[in-house]
């Protein structure tokens, strides 16, 4: 029977230059940091997971040395009550999952369940661009077989004038592609960096928003309104035939359970690297398929934590599309996942996962120890 015998957690900071003005930060990025965590049995196997920062988890390395890593519910269960005390430590269940699967020969997606071994993606933008800018990139993007394209909006901070600027952005998209992609708009209102603060759009703002969205047959419309305004994104939800998307920051998995339950969205997206891992997120996915909501996870961390959520969402789910963070060449493939020694690539719009056991991290150790700050 395998066990535990160590984990270690270590973090890495990759300098950016040129830094990456994301839109949903005032201030440009001139780094990007990844946190990399390791769970090594006693036969010398390695799990590897990527995601938040795992504050609070140091002096419990003792509630999991010496169990089977393959114990995954029982180890989810200690993880929820370290989030409840501490900080969101779900790497760890990232890291659980891949030697888990590395024990077994099997590939994480076949792990929950083997629906499929691939998933579609969507272009996941995150730059504010001028309209015929916006226009160029998704061309680009319909070039290289995306099906589908998120349009990051203004946040507060984020440098363009309104949300009626945004909407000239969108319609440039459309006079240039027509069709040949589908558009999704992330709003940004649930979203707040720690010194922004903004007030968030009323009920009323979004619902203009969404009549103008409306006429552009925008796939969903992401976090409209504050964070915690479940009766406002269902009476959202009601007034317009746009879908309604949110949930990438919810920190805990009852708050999704009443949210299906509301029927408050349209679209969840909890991020396994942030909320509940793998084993916690494969909950919802049951949960909101019988409630008829559509499941398509968060994934803008790096290429661990996209790969995370791409088995889970092959493996059990059956979302239209994944995230796939890129937008180059400001946020690249390569950037995103400077921790592993390939970037993932995609084909044509498809994630391919293969039948390699895990989660198919392999880790750039030259680069990790050339970026290691801790």
């Amino acid at each position: 029977m395998s066990r535990i015998t160590s984990i270690d957690i270590s973090y890495h900071r990759l300098p950016l230059d040129p830094p990456f003005k994301a839109s949903w930060d005032g201030r440009a990025r001139n780094h990007f940091d990844a946190t990399i965590v390791r769970v090594r049995d006693d036969e010398g196997r390695e799990g590897i997971g990527s995601g938040d920062l795992m504050k609070g988890f140091e002096g419990h390395e003792d509630l999991f040395i010496g169990q089977d890593p393959r114990h995954l519910e029982r180890h989810y269960e200690v993880l929820s009550h370290i989030n409840f005390h501490y900080g969101r430590c779900w790497p760890m269940d990232l890291a659980l999952w891949d030697l888990s699967g590395k024990i077994t020969g099997e590939p994480v997606w076949r792990m929950l369940g083997g629906r499929s071994d691939r998933v579609r993606l969507y272009a996941s933008s995150g730059v504010l661009r001028d309209p015929s800018a916006m226009a160029d990139q998704a061309e680009r993007y319909v070039g290289e077989g995306f099906p589908a394209m998120k349009v990051r909006f203004s946040s507060s901070s984020g440098g363009r004038s309104g949300w009626r600027d945004d909407v000239k952005a969108l319609e440039a998209i459309r006079a240039r592609v027509g069709t040949k992609l589908e558009l999704m708009v992330d709003c940004n209102q649930g979203w707040r960096m720690p010194w922004d603060t903004t007030l968030a759009w009323t009920f009323k703002d979004a619902l203009s928003v969404a009549k103008e969205l409306e006429k552009l047959d925008i796939y969903w419309m992401e976090e409209p309104l504050f964070r915690s305004d479940r009766k406002g994104m269902k009476a959202l939800k009601e007034a317009t035939s746009v879908r309604i998307a949110g949930g990438e920051m919810t920190r805990e998995l009852y708050e999704f359970r009443d949210i299906i339950e509301e029927r408050a969205f349209d679209v969840i997206q909890p991020d396994v690297a942030l909320v509940g891992g793998i084993t916690g997120c494969r909950r919802l996915v049951y949960q909101a398929r019988e409630a008829g909501v559509m499941f398509t996870p968060h994934s803008w961390t790096n290429g661990i934590g996209v790969l995370a959520n791409a088995h889970l969402t092959a493996g059990a789910g059956d979302a239209p599309f994944l995230e796939y963070p890129y937008d180059n060449p400001e946020w690249s493939e390569a950037r995103r996942d400077y921790p592993m020694v390939s970037s993932l690539k995609h084909s044509h719009g498809w994630l391919e996962l293969g039948n390699v056991p895990g989660l198919g991290v392999v880790l750039d150790e030259e680069r990790l120890k050339a970026t290691r700050i801790g």
